[in-house]
């Protein structure tokens, strides 16, 4: 029985390299995020809307414990979800973490590029994206250094760099032994 978590900070490739990890290891793929919204009918955006930041963490953390009994599959997390409840002893406690770090300025253009998309971002401008990240960071990096594997996803950039990383992910998996 196999469980992946991928845990870091919005567009660091999570999904990306979580639907190619689960191809590679032939496991299923579950998107967190996705998972709610299709479970709930409504985006991120309007359980957000409906429930405020509170409500969508409690249903978050409710629904993480549900797909963390889940067998033989790799869960992409969103960049909130290690950050509230007992989520990373959760993590932690079913499978294998992988944080998935990347750098404030890599993070920022790769975010600036699809903004609009995501309700937190969408109104700041370059500079102010930037130090919204970093502060963000500072604040969650104590719960993604929780996790099992650290993994420096800096130069994740394109199809052939998620081909790439998805292998060296298995390759630090599989040399922790933690599978």
């Amino acid at each position: 029985m196999t469980r992946i978590f991928l845990i870091g900070y919005m567009g660091v490739g999570k999904t990306t390299a979580g639907r190619e990890l689960a191809k590679s290891l032939n496991l299923e793929f579950v998107d967190l995020d996705h998972f709610i919204q299709t479970r709930y009918n409504k985006t991120i955006s309007q359980l957000f809307e409906q429930f405020g930041e509170e409500g969508f963490r409690e249903i978050e953390n409710k629904i993480l414990k549900e797909v963390a009994d889940f067998e033989d599959v790799v869960i992409s997390t969103g960049g909130g979800a290690p950050c509230f409840y007992d989520n990373m002893e959760t993590m932690n406690a079913a499978g294998t973490t992988v944080y998935m770090k990347a750098s404030p300025e890599l993070l920022s253009e790769r975010l600036d590029l699809c903004k609009e998309k995501r309700p937190l971002i969408k109104d700041k401008n370059k500079e102010e994206l930037l130090l919204f990240i970093k502060e963000n960071l500072s604040r969650r990096e104590p719960h993604y250094s929780q996790a099992k594997i650290i993994f420096e996803a800096d130069e994740l950039v394109n199809r052939e760099d998620v081909d790439k990383y998805v292998l060296l992910i298995i390759d630090k998996i599989n040399n922790t032994q933690i599978l």
